[in-house]
C-alpha cells in the first residue's frame, strides 16, 4: 500500500488549504484514515480520522470547527479541508492508513505517506 501526501504549501493566517492523499495498492475501501502533522522539535500528534465508510469521524480538540476530514472511496483518496489556518497549525502533515480499526495512536497505523509541508504565516 502506499499513500501519496499532496496539497501543502504557504498561506497567511485565515487562510485555507486542501490536503490530499492518493491511496494505490490494497482496497482504499477497506482502510481507516488518519492524518497526523509534526512541527520541528515536537512529536507527531493527530489532526482527523476518518473511518472505513466515512461513517465515524474524529478530530483533534485543536483543530475542531476549522478542519474537515472526507474521503473519496470511488478515487481512492482521503481529503483534509483546512480553514482558518492558523500560524500553530505549521507543520509537515501525514497521511496513514490502517486495515483496522484506527483513533489517535501513530502505532495504530501501518502505512503512512512522506508528508506535505504546511506553512501558516502571521
Amino acid at each position: 500500500v502506499q499513500l501519496q501526501a499532496s496539497g501543502g504549501g504557504l498561506v497567511q493566517a485565515g487562510g485555507s488549504l486542501r490536503l490530499f492523499c492518493a491511496v494505490s495498492g490494497g482496497t482504499f475501501s477497506n482502510y481507516h484514515m488518519g492524518w497526523f502533522r509534526q512541527a520541528p522539535g515536537k512529536e507527531r500528534e493527530f489532526v482527523s480520522a476518518i473511518s472505513w465508510g466515512g461513517v465515524n469521524i474524529y478530530y483533534a480538540d485543536s483543530v475542531k470547527g476549522r478542519f474537515t476530514i472526507s474521503r473519496d472511496n470511488a478515487k481512492n483518496t482521503v481529503y483534509l479541508q483546512m480553514n482558518s489556518l492558523k500560524p500553530e497549525d505549521t507543520a509537515v502533515y501525514y497521511c496513514a492508513a490502517s486495515g483496522t480499526y484506527a483513533y489517535a495512536r501513530t502505532s495504530e497505523y501501518k502505512w503512512w505517506g512522506q508528508g506535505t509541508q504546511v506553512t501558516v504565516s502571521s
